[in-house]
């Protein structure tokens, strides 16, 4: 069952832009595996929010969580790295890789079905308190559990495949291996000290070498999905992760084979 979800997710990705008329792209994703017993789903109320779910509390039955990254291709971060505001191809890559989730998701879900599995429809984004903007379901802190990387200081999940990308995650009641989680710091920063670059990269100052201003961050957010109609949601920016080692790459990968 494993490879058949692993390979239904790379062709649902490898012909969404051409079925669906997008005008974005992706890459070849990364998908990984956690147990929904993993005890690093309880820290998660304290690493995150004591409001985080555990996979449970989605799904009562849960076995499996797996966790997928969508890495965008290369020319729509490299649109990105340019002025304050968001480029117009980061922000439809936004609002297209949102729906391109929801897709994988529901079909996913329809492919356990046939197999008497259940799984959840969990949303892509906007699942978070506005108040403390701290999410109840993290992608980000699922995707570390589930073996895909670990975070910059960025706060971004850096992969095998970089951190330009969208994560979505489905819970579901049937028991799949785990993926292994790394066992070294992706990031540069955390690695060797050698780079602190996304720093000097966030033009808002909402991101520090030790300190993140979530909310700082989101009012740019805001800013930035006020240029956009009204019954779209583009609230978005990355900045901090475009034009660094760790865009489309794991560096430290290099250096920890040397």
């Amino acid at each position: 069952m494993q490879k058949i979800l692993v390979n239904l997710i790379e062709s649902i990705v490898h012909n969404y832009a051409e079925v669906n008329h997008c005008q974005s792209d992706w890459g070849l994703p990364l998908i990984g595996f956690a147990s929904a017993e993993d005890p690093l789903f309880n820290q998660l109320k304290h690493s995150v929010s004591p409001s985080h779910a555990l996979p449970q509390d989605l799904l009562a039955q849960a076995r499996t969580v797996m966790v997928y990254y969508l890495p965008f291709v290369p020319d729509i971060p490299t649109s990105n790295k340019q002025g304050k505001l968001t480029s117009i191809q980061w922000s439809l890559a936004y609002v297209e890789t949102n729906q391109l989730i929801m897709d994988i998701n529901r079909i996913v879900k329809q492919e356990l079905n046939k197999y008497c599995y259940n799984s959840t429809l969990l949303p892509p984004t906007h699942n978070f308190d506005k108040k403390k903007l701290i999410s109840d379901w993290s992608h980000r802190h699922v995707a570390y559990i589930a073996g895909l990387g670990t975070f910059g200081i960025n706060n971004m999940l850096i992969t095998d495949r970089g951190c330009t990308g969208r994560l979505g995650s489905i819970i579901m009641d049937i028991e799949l291996p785990p993926t292994t989680r790394p066992d070294y710091e992706y990031c540069l920063s955390k690695y060797d000290g050698s780079c602190q670059l996304c720093v000097e990269r966030c033009p808002h100052q909402a991101l520090t070498l030790d300190h993140f201003d979530r909310h700082r961050c989101y009012d740019i957010l805001l800013y930035n999905d006020s240029f956009y109609p009204e019954d779209i949601t583009v609230d978005a920016c990355g900045k901090c992760c475009v034009g660094l080692p760790c865009s489309f790459i794991n560096p430290a990968a290099k250096l920890q084979h040397e």
